[in-house]
């Protein structure tokens, strides 16, 4: 349950359902693990491919993709946190964890909202036709794996 809860929120922008685009060199402020930085990336990539970023768009996307890098690696830190700490938590201690995941995801989704309205309003109507359609299949398809 608590994984679905994560990434409900977490899906609706790094849904991979098509192939990734090359990737693009980057500048990583803040890199966690080799996986969860090659995870993220892919999502991202996938993500710039199917929005159909274009070069005039690429300004406005890299803070989009660097809120998603921060998000991720905040989140990855809660897990890793929470998982070496699982055997010796009490109840409440659970519960106090399970809340940090929750407000840490939810403050991700209020920093990543500006850049990508700033993004989304830069957008043709074709494409902003596009991510209306990726947002709401891609909710709905994690919403009912949960």
């Amino acid at each position: 349950m608590l994984a679905s809860a994560l990434l409900v929120g977490i899906a609706v922008l790094t849904n991979p359902a098509s192939a990734a685009t090359p990737a693009q060199p980057r500048t990583d402020a803040h890199v966690t693990t080799i996986a969860a930085h090659t995870a993220v990336d892919t999502r991202i990539d996938n993500l710039h491919s199917r929005l159909q970023i274009t070069a005039t768009q690429e300004s406005l996307w890299q803070p989009v993709a660097q809120v998603m890098r921060d998000n991720a690696a905040a989140m990855d830190s809660l897990r890793q946190s929470r998982t070496a700490n699982a055997h010796s938590m009490s109840a409440v201690d659970d519960l106090r964890s399970y809340g940090q995941f929750i407000d840490t995801h939810a403050d991700g989704i209020k920093k990543l909202t500006p850049p990508f309205e700033a993004l989304y309003n830069s957008m043709s109507d074709a494409q902003k036709h596009n991510a209306d359609l990726i947002f709401r299949n891609d909710r709905h398809a994690t919403t009912k794996k949960g």
